[in-house]
């Protein structure tokens, strides 16, 4: 048996440990691809907390179905699916359960410069802004990398709806940005 700590597992060798139950392994699994879950759920979320939760749902789906994964793709490919569906479920439950709230923007003092943190202060503003829909489909097609197709298979929407949702998120984000805060 190897030592836990004079050597580290492979990937293959820790996703085969979890498989069998192994609590290190999977311990593991969380250390190493945890901050990949939790960055791809913040962006669909919109919101630390939410993204908290989402992130928490898709490690405990992940480790229930790390039985049936079979290797077929890439761990990290596996997990980013279920990270996203987690996620998108998890907008879905919310918005059927509660009221869209819209968060009051914080005002950004407008006599300093705009650097780099201001702007992603700005754009993630922006995002949050959005209507679900609209952010969803934004950040898997434009941060992540998605087709519309696999938007519309994900959301369970057509890919012409994925692409108009898309239009109209991209000019929102362009008119929110191009007036100053309130």
């Amino acid at each position: 048996m190897r030592a836990a700590t004079s050597e580290r597992m492979t990937d293959t060798e820790c996703i085969a440990r979890a498989r069998q139950g192994d609590g290190a392994a999977i311990r593991e699994l969380y250390a190493r691809y945890s901050a990949r879950v939790y960055a791809v759920v913040r962006r669909l979320a919109g919101d630390d907390a939410l993204a908290e939760d989402y992130a928490q749902e898709a490690w405990e789906r992940a480790i229930r179905a790390l039985p049936s994964f079979r290797g077929d793709s890439a761990f990290t490919t596996w997990l980013h699916r279920i990270a996203v569906n987690s996620a998108l479920h998890g907008q879905r439950w919310r918005t059927r359960r509660t009221n869209n709230e819209i968060p009051l923007p914080v005002a950004i003092d407008r006599g300093q410069p705009v650097d780099q943190p201001v702007l992603r202060i700005e754009l993630e503003r922006a995002l949050r802004r959005l209507p679900a829909g609209m952010r969803q489909v934004l950040v898997l097609h434009d941060v992540e990398g998605y087709t519309h197709d696999e938007i519309a298979e994900a959301m369970g929407i057509t890919a012409g709806t994925s692409k108009s949702q898309l239009f109209k998120a991209r000019a929102k984000m362009r008119e929110m940005l191009s007036t100053p805060s309130r």
